[in-house]
């Protein structure tokens, strides 16, 4: 199992990154929560890992914290929820938010991710309640230090609405409601990842 790789950041795009280490690229998918930490392209950053094993695939998963993937493992064990949703609800939610939403059984926030219905929201509270000592409120989300400069044209802002729009659909989220959750936060100061971060926000 590989459980932690640092390497040199070569592409990102929400939600998934490359990382050269020592010479071997792998391809990782994080959730926004973690996106929001990720260095410039060309730095070093590590990352906690958790490697899933398809028939038709092999999925590594990547976390800045190891808080994130120590939920990011707790559920995928839930009936119901694979790693695609795990990864919709980590970027919806910090880990902190989510235990939360558990202990108070705010069911309305939890069906507001892609992917969740009733039952399955249900069925996180029944299997999830209990498991979070010391839960407090905290900010939502990381506040990214990414910042675009003054010049940034209106083709950096289009690209960045459909980079924004584009891992939102990755995530979960229906072409349609991806389009309007950006359309409902975008200003030109904010680049894709802030864009992520905002809509997810909005959303809930």
């Amino acid at each position: 199992m590989i459980g932690r790789l640092t390497g040199i950041l070569l592409e990102k795009q929400p939600p998934e990154i490359l990382l050269d280490v020592q010479g071997v690229g792998y391809e990782l998918l994080l959730p926004m929560t973690s996106f929001y930490d990720l260095p410039e392209l060309g730095q070093e950053t590590a990352l906690f890992t958790h490697l899933v094993v398809r028939e038709d695939a092999h999925l590594l998963f990547g976390f800045a914290q190891k808080t994130d993937r120590t939920l990011f493992r707790e559920l995928i064990k839930t009936n119901g929820v694979g790693p695609k949703l795990a990864l919709a609800i980590l970027s919806a939610m910090s880990v902190e938010q989510f235990a939360y939403a558990i202990e108070r059984e705010e069911l309305s926030k939890l069906v507001k991710i892609p992917g969740v219905g009733k039952k399955t929201a249900e069925r996180l509270l029944v299997e999830l309640k209990g498991k979070f000592k010391g839960v407090k409120q905290s900010d939502f989300f990381i506040e990214s230090k990414h910042i675009p400069s003054e010049s940034s044209a209106t083709s950096y802002r289009e690209s960045s609405e459909d980079e924004a729009v584009a891992a939102l659909i990755a995530l979960g989220y229906k072409p349609t409601d991806a389009e309007k959750m950006v359309k409902r936060v975008v200003k030109p100061e904010l680049n894709s990842e802030q864009l992520i971060r905002e809509a997810l926000k909005a959303a809930l």
